[in-house]
């Protein structure tokens, strides 16, 4: 039996024995084979307690070693040892030149890590520990070298040749039809930073001056067909790097920044010094093939990865333990630039959709880890919505302790102390203790402690002596590896409502005022309050916590028509609407004839009713929570009763008020030429949504008004939009007419016939799984290209919940079976693809038994990957 991998500890962390202080890396790309030879100038590490330490390479064992010299000294067999990952070397001076010649074949690599083929073109991805997979390095973030990369390949089929920093040299082998470009990075970077693209490509232009006067070339490249589509991408970029220099101060600092847009890639996006390597997902947009949501998916992905400039390459992250230092800090960086651009409210909404939905379900699964993990199996495993999404939420929380001013001198401190290094989320917190001179230790419990917290508040009033009181009760549930959790910081945001709906004044005068929640139990009292109010609690979600506050279904309706936080008046419906929904799923089990109340009926009619507000915001509030929020309120998942309570308030609520949904649909008629801008983005999302709920009457009079739209938009969000309200119809043969029209208008656009094989997977009619079988041997699906493993199998098995959680479990035996091939073909899709299966717990007891069964066969499938491996054992 092969042995199981081992898991990898915080606690054991020790500095590397080694540094290299320069890389000089030259690939000679072939057809068969690449070459690679590197040059490592390296030192014993002085910090570093192991004076006589072995020099212990990172190495993938699919790497061919053809060569070894130590200060020129070619090394035998005898003289090192491999095993695994690891190339051993005994014996080394305390200062060498180690040279390196290996032999890899890119072609042949479909886990899509280190350097690979993608199309015709070679392309990198590093991050996590992909550079062991092109040469024998010391693979950790906290070894920093400056690296001089030249990359030779033919001339005619390889015109372009990258990588990280600044063209220093080029030229020609004539005789042999090939050329080579030198690029040089003078800032010292680790190995998951590097990176190399040869390729055939167009690229636009564009000149950038900073705001010190520095002279930049932006420049982003594609296949020359996609070459109408990267102006949005451009356009975001110049907008993401002024915004960072007027809010942090922070400036560009080499002589070209280069994006680079590649089909095959297993994350979305990655932050290369100088050289972004881009899922082409998030980088190309034209009106005709992307939707609202994808030209602002764009924008702030290509914001996330400039911001890492600074937040991630020239300062970094120690070890992987500290992953959220990087992402979590630039993913509140990118939130914020998003929040600027567009409605600050609509984003605030998006953002915590997701974490309720997603990451608390992770905090309550057998993957829940703290955002600082403190053991992995593969670190690949840990790029997870807890690591980022939850990692952001705590950086917001120090923002909102500190205030916008301080935070700022906290992050500058933090920038000048820690550039050029390899650093810890102390060190972060700690630059923001010593601007602000709070004590913020045990804030830091945010980042060792899984789970996602609970606040229990109750309140009572004293007429006589015009005091109300809020009593705030925290508790933690046990994740794996932890029972017991100490009170958290949190900042709890809150407002007082008077009878009238209007913000009563609290502290200094202020309608919002943040308390600090830090013990167990606490109570805040307001004195001087005439009436009675209604609290508006945890305003702008200003922690990521559950909130249970026994709020009636008139001040739900109260809060959802005045509650000054538009966060608020969102999150009121929404939990209006859920009470409502609960009460159908209740009347559903007992057999009992559904019934909407008219409360959720007379909330939605006021809503759709005020022209006065925004209507991205009133799409927002208008759309029923979804089955996956529903579910992850649940205790016990019921995947019909879900199902069909919200399929039956929808309907309920278009038949009583079509009206109005008419009237608001006609009135935001497209007007104009195209513009992916807020305004026009809000006037679409509320179009769409009234659509979406006048189809819900099922009348051939609105399936017309749908191919109308379909037929006549001028954008893909209006296409698409009502693409998917024909497809998931009960009117089939509409439906098929209308998806074989989309796939022949559209199947030289790959982006977009990926949307195609999505909303197929994901239509809630029977037959789906039967549909995503057929797909999987269309000619537009590929195996081997995560995107459409992600807009086919991934949609089908977590946004289709009543047919992936089919009684019988074929769901879960297909979805078994593509784990046990992705296992071989790309062991980190893989890994994702096995979230459902992990929330069995979550399900009735037979479900429950057919999916622990589904993953016991994963794991008695044969040799798994360390990825599939650590996530299948521990679900089981």
């Amino acid at each position: 039996m092969a042995e199981q991998p081992r898991a990898i500890y915080l606690k054991d962390y020790q500095v590397p024995p080694f540094l290299i202080d320069t890389t000089e890396l030259r690939f000679e790309l072939g057809d068969d084979h690449t070459l690679v030879r590197s040059v490592l100038k390296m030192r014993r590490n002085p910090a570093s307690p192991s004076r006589q330490a072995p020099l212990d390479l990172h190495g993938h064992e699919s790497l061919e070693l053809c060569r070894l010299a130590i200060s020129g000294q070619v090394l035998s067999p005898q003289d090192y040892r491999r095993e695994g990952e690891s190339l051993l070397i005994r014996a080394v001076p305390d200062e060498f030149t180690l040279e390196c010649l290996t032999r890899i074949r890119p072609q042949d690599n479909t886990a899509l890590e280190g350097l690979y083929r993608s199309d015709g073109m070679y392309c990198t991805q590093c991050e996590a520990e992909g550079f062991r997979r092109i040469t024998f390095y010391l693979d950790r973030p906290d070894v920093m070298s400056v690296f001089t990369t030249t990359v030779e390949a033919d001339a005619r089929r390889y015109p372009v040749l990258l990588s990280n920093g600044n063209p220093v040299a080029s030229g020609s082998l004539e005789d042999e039809g090939r050329h080579w470009v030198t690029w040089q990075d003078p800032f010292p970077k680790p190995a998951y930073l590097f990176a190399l693209v040869a390729g055939d490509l167009a690229h636009i232009e564009r000149p950038f001056k900073t705001a010190s006067g520095r002279d930049v070339t932006l420049r982003i490249y594609a296949e020359s067909r996609d070459l109408d589509k990267l102006d949005h991408a451009m356009e975001s970029l110049v907008k993401a790097m002024r915004w960072d220099e007027k809010v942090y101060g922070r400036e560009y600092d080499l002589d070209i920044y280069m994006i680079v847009a590649v089909d095959f890639f297993n994350m979305g996006a990655m932050e290369n010094k100088g050289l972004n390597i881009f899922n082409t997902s998030c980088v190309l947009a034209s009106p005709e093939t992307t939707t609202d949501a994808a030209f602002q998916r764009v924008e702030g992905v290509v914001a996330h990865e400039y911001f890492h400039n600074w937040s991630g390459n020239r300062v970094t992250c120690r070890d992987w333990f500290q992953l959220s230092l990087k992402e979590g800090f630039t993913v509140f960086r990118d939130a914020e630039f998003s929040a600027d651009m567009n409605s600050r409210a609509v984003k605030r909404v998006e953002d915590v959709t997701l974490l309720r939905t997603a990451q608390f379900a992770e905090d309550a699964g057998p993957m829940a880890h703290p955002v600082r993990p403190a053991s992995f199996i593969e670190i690949s495993n840990f790029y997870t919505l807890t690591v980022y999404e939850k990692g952001a939420e705590v950086v917001r929380m120090i923002h909102t302790l500190l205030g916008p001013e301080l935070f700022r001198k906290g992050s500058d401190l933090y920038f000048e102390r820690h550039d050029g290094q390899a650093v810890t989320t102390d060190d972060f917190v700690r630059a923001m203790e010593e601007v602000s001179g709070r004590d913020l230790s045990q804030f830091r419990l945010w980042y060792d402690q899984a789970g996602t917290p609970r606040l229990h508040v109750s309140d009572d009033y004293d007429a006589a002596a015009q005091r109300y009181s809020l009593h705030v009760e925290q508790s933690c549930p046990a994740t794996p590896d932890q029972a017991e959790k100490k009170p958290f910081h949190i900042p709890l945001a809150i407002g007082l409502l008077g009878p009238g709906g209007r913000d009563l004044p609290l502290a200094g005068g202020a309608t919002t005022e943040v308390l600090e929640l830090t013990e167990t139990k606490q109570t805040f009292v307001f004195e001087g309050v005439a009436e009675r109010p209604v609290p508006s609690l945890l305003r702008g979600f200003s922690a990521p916590v559950k909130l249970q506050y026994p709020c009636s279904r008139d001040e739900r309706v109260f809060l959802m028509s005045h509650d000054s936080d538009g966060f608020n008046r969102w999150d009121a419906g929404q939990a209006l609407a859920v009470d409502i929904l609960r009460e159908l799923m209740d009347q559903y089990r007992a057999g009992r004839p559904m019934q909407l109340d008219c409360a959720l009926i007379d909330a939605f009619a006021a809503v759709l009713d005020d022209e006065a507000l925004d209507p991205a915001m009133v799409a927002k509030v208008l759309t029923l929570p979804s089955e996956a929020y529903l579910s992850e309120l649940s205790d016990e998942i019921d995947v019909e009763a879900i199902h069909e309570a919200r399929q039956f308030a929808k309907k309920a609520l278009a038949q009583a008020l079509s009206g109005r949904f008419e009237r608001r649909y006609l009135a935001l008629a497209p007007a104009g030429v195209y513009a992916p801008d807020a305004v026009q983005v809000a006037r679409r999302s509320l179009r769409n949504l009234c659509l979406s709920y006048l189809m819900a009457l099922e009348q051939p009079a609105q399936l017309a008004r749908a191919r109308a739209q379909y037929d006549d938009a001028d954008n893909m969000t209006d296409r698409q939009g009502a693409l998917s309200l024909i497809a998931h119809s009960a009117f089939g043969a509409e439906a098929d007419a209308v998806l074989e029209d989309f796939y022949r208008r559209f199947e030289r656009e790959t982006l977009v016939i990926n949307q195609w094989l999505a909303i197929q997977a994901s239509d809630p009619k029977p037959g789906a799984l039967a549909r995503v079988d057929a797909l999987m041997k269309h000619e537009a699906f590929d195996i081997r290209n995560p995107n459409k493993v992600r807009s086919l199998i991934s949609v089908f098995c977590n946004q289709n919940a009543v047919n992936f959680h089919a009684a019988d479990g074929a769901g879960y035996d297909f979805l078994a079976d593509r784990i046990i091939e992705m296992n071989r073909l790309n062991p980190q899709v893989a890994s994702r693809l096995l979230t459902p299966l992990t929330r069995w717990r979550k399900y009735d007891a037979p479900r429950q038994a057919l999916m622990q069964s589904a993953l016991q066969r994963i794991l008695d499938s044969g040799e798994l990957s360390k990825d599939v491996y650590e996530v299948v054992s521990k679900s089981l």
